[in-house]
């Protein structure tokens, strides 16, 4: 009953948040504005809130909820609190991926660099499902994730240096810094397959994390095909993770954070845990991407910097109030 109580608290908070972003923006629309939107879906304010705010709004919600799902998966499966979507590289091949698509020059390709992004999230993704079902220390997932994610970033780096245009360079640093801007339902239909398959498989693996908090002998002697469930979840957050980085770029904290805010309503349970992570970081994305709108400034203020910003000190609260009950 908890469990259910805080599902619908936070499906609540996210309508909430939907009607704000749907309201709320640089370009402000009057009563009348709105009345005529609703009446004229065609007319200038209509195309405001239906063609601009709207898929907007969906994008950040979409992308929160699964990188608050990867994050809930990964800390199960890692049984890491610090773990999230880019322990493992998948968030820097996913970057990677798509800078290359922009500095070879594909940028102006629909879709490409999308596919660029997310074509590398899966090779890395791949590389760690198999790892993932040869070795069953998450110690040893960590650390092949780690060197993934150093071998990206250089890989990145050097598409910086070899850039052929300070425009390509300024193309890449603001796709890299992550946002929700300007993306339309077409963006959102493309990435829906892997966030569909993402999802699935991480539904499928959630017995196998709520075993291994048991300990590696006992989910061994369990009877469920352990490697296989912990194949599933490293894939699934893979691709939940890639399709999120295509479609917003880099995005941090959410994935690590969302987990840590449900907890203390959900339990400890990672299995029970996955939909209040994926709903919280669905909202914490949303008023991420409403803050960067409405924050007063000459440029729009990229989502990857709100989300650090606010991110970082919201984690560290949660942190400071986790170690002073495992002190008490």
């Amino acid at each position: 009953m908890r469990t259910l109580a805080l599902n619908l608290g936070l499906l609540a908070l996210l309508a909430a948040l939907a009607v704000a972003g749907l309201f709320l923006g640089e370009t402000r629309l009057s009563g009348a504005q709105v009345a005529q939107a609703f009446a004229d879906p065609a007319s200038g304010p209509g195309q405001v809130l239906f063609a601009i705010r709207l898929p907007r709004t969906a994008a950040a919600l979409v992308v929160g909820a699964a990188l608050g799902l990867a994050g809930a998966v990964m800390q199960g499966l890692l049984r890491n609190p610090l773990a999230d979507p880019g322990v493992l590289g998948v968030s820097g091949g996913a970057g990677l991926g798509a800078a290359l698509a922009i500095s070879l020059g594909f940028a102006a390709t629909p879709g490409a660099i999308e596919g660029a992004a997310l074509g590398a999230a899966l090779a890395v993704g791949l590389a760690l499902t198999w790892l993932a079902a040869r070795f069953r220390e998450p110690e040893t997932l960590i650390l092949f994730g780690v060197a993934l994610s150093a071998f990206a970033g250089a890989l990145t780096s050097l598409v910086f240096n070899f850039s052929p245009s300070p425009v390509t360079l300024a193309e890449v640093f603001a796709w890299l810094l992550g946002s929700v801007e300007n993306r339309d339902w077409g963006d959102i239909a493309r990435q829906l397959p892997a966030l569909a398959a993402g999802a699935a498989l991480c539904a499928y693996a959630a017995r196998g994390l709520v075993m291994l908090t048991l300990g590696e002998e006992a989910a061994a002697l369990s009877g469920l095909p352990m490697t296989r469930l912990r194949a599933a979840a490293v894939a699934g957050a893979s691709l939940l993770a890639g399709a999120s980085v295509a479609m917003a770029g880099i995005v941090g904290f959410v994935g690590l954070a969302a987990p840590h805010l449900v907890r203390a309503g959900a339990g400890a349970d990672p299995g029970r845990i996955l939909l209040p992570s994926a709903l919280a970081g669905a909202g914490l994305l949303a008023a991420a991407d409403i803050a960067a709108r409405v924050i007063p400034t000459d440029l729009e203020l990229k989502l990857g910097v709100v989300t650090a910003l606010f991110g970082a000190p919201l984690f560290a609260l949660i942190a400071w109030r986790a170690a002073r009950s495992w002190r008490g």
